[in-house]
């Protein structure tokens, strides 16, 4: 990888922007078919929404994405492809559901609670269900009921569906925990969409069969490097684009000490921040009104450290569910052979907004009493607490992924990848597989870099500039 300092002038057949899963996925596959890349990253850094932390003697902490969903994803294929394993999320023994006046333990995908509440939350999952059935997986916005579905929030569809305070409840922490969002703030047809890529909707939050089965040996951010170890000599570092210009036979990249020319710019980073790029030609009305209608959820993550899982000697598995906050979520996020022991909290949603704007040890106080409420006393005392805010992160600012509110999809969502002239977009908000996922990013990345060559070729055979 190259610093873009000394690189001022580039030139390539095919310029990339951002260096996460679907970038360097695109440039792999583009770069094998014999045309030529460079890939954009502005930080200093590969990796985009992946970033492993050492800890010592070869193991890590996981501050972005982790979890690679169940064997058979993209994700996992890849993995195995470049030689990376994968391991189970630890899941064995008591979960906990952290309620105001009590600690309830619970086995199983769901946490205890009144046989009316779980009636209610399992009615409501299964009209989800066969609700998501109906939407199509490419095209989401074709679905008979889309602008329905649409037209309102998760939040005001469960006011209608659903008979107790203690299922909208339920429902409401899981999504928040799942998407980093409130169902106040999260259309309908998205849930369907987004559950429908994961092979359901309660797949969302489970552990054993769903989105939250599996992790990489060696950390997510190590199978991007593994992935990118061809061309790391197409990738340059603190590269940040600010103007984008088209013309007929190529495309011209510039930004602060660098110019880069190609026949062609795919643009993988979130949606938002493809808008503080200017563009000449200016992209049409629909692109931009997309880029403004389309925020990532809000998360501030955790990783406490200590010096073994001392949870699992209580016959817990390190899985938590709080309704007291700003702890929403927390999971056993310790290495393979368990030492260190680590645990991963979420602060999501509302109580992550608030929690970001006190200062450093108010937060870490909020956070450490939080797992000291759930786990006991020893979990007071770790020997580390490493925080990331993903909020603030500059050429992220939000995770996990983009959440679409009521109206997007049925108004812009055909935007999310269509080309415009020699622009093409990938990112793992473009895709109706995995969406929000690793695997969702590769996968982008597989499909901008077929629809590239394929332009290509047809200008090739046909002695046309298309």
């Amino acid at each position: 990888m190259r610093d873009i300092t000394d690189n001022p002038s580039i030139e390539a057949d095919v310029v990339i922007v951002g260096a996460g899963f679907a970038g360097i996925t695109a440039a792999r596959e583009i770069s094998r078919a014999g045309k030529t890349v460079a890939v954009l990253e502005a930080r200093s850094r590969i990796g985009g929404r992946s970033l492993s932390h050492p800890i010592g003697d070869g193991k890590i902490v996981e501050f972005g994405c982790e979890h690679i969903g169940r064997r058979g994803a993209v994700a996992d294929e890849m993995a195995d492809a470049v030689g990376i394993s994968s391991y189970k999320q630890y899941d064995r023994g008591y979960k906990l559901t952290d309620q105001h006046d009590k600690l309830v333990r619970w086995k199983g995908q769901i946490p205890r609670a009144n046989p009316i509440t779980l009636a209610d939350y399992f009615q409501a999952a299964m009209r989800l269900e066969r609700m998501r059935r109906e939407v199509p997986e490419e095209t989401p916005w074709d679905a008979p009921h889309a602008r329905r579905w649409d037209s309102e929030t998760l939040s005001s569809w469960m006011r209608r569906n659903m008979l107790t305070r203690g299922g909208r409840t339920l429902m409401s922490l899981l999504t928040e925990a799942g998407f980093a969002a409130p169902a106040t703030e999260i259309s309908l047809l998205h849930i369907l969409n987004y559950s429908n890529g994961l092979g359901g909707y309660r797949a969302v939050t489970k552990v054993t069969g769903g989105s939250l089965e599996r992790r990489l040996v060696g950390g997510s951010q190590g199978l991007v490097h593994r992935l990118a170890e061809n061309i790391e000599e197409q990738i340059f570092l603190g590269a940040v684009v600010r103007r984008i210009e088209q013309f007929r036979d190529r495309v011209r990249l510039t930004g602060p000490g660098f110019d880069a020319v190609g026949r062609r710019v795919v643009i993988t980073v979130p949606v938002p921040l493809a808008a503080r790029i200017e563009y000449l030609p200016a992209l049409p009305g629909y692109r931009d009104q997309l880029t403004q209608r389309l925020p990532a959820g809000s998360v501030i993550k955790y990783l406490s450290v200590y010096d073994e899982p001392f949870w699992r000697k209580e016959e817990l598995s390190g899985t938590a569910l709080s309704h007291v906050g700003p702890v929403q979520a927390v999971m056993d996020g310790s290495p393979p052979d368990g030492s260190p022991g680590v645990l991963t909290a979420f602060v999501t949603g509302p109580n992550a907004r608030k929690l970001a704007r006190l200062p450093g040890a108010a937060r870490r106080d909020a956070v450490v009493g939080a797992l000291t409420r759930i786990f006991g006393p020893r979990a007071g005392r770790p020997f580390e607490l490493f925080e990331k805010d993903w909020m603030a992160e500059e050429y992220t600012r939000g995770c996990y992924h983009g959440c679409t509110p009521p109206g997007l999809l049925t108004e812009y969502g055909a935007a999310l990848r269509n080309p415009i002239g020699r622009i093409h977009w990938a990112g793992s908000e473009t895709v109706p597989i995995e969406y929000g996922s690793m695997s969702g990013a590769i996968d982008s990345g597989r499909r901008v870099a077929t629809e590239i060559l394929d332009l290509e070729a047809y200008s090739q055979m046909n002695g046309r500039t298309v």
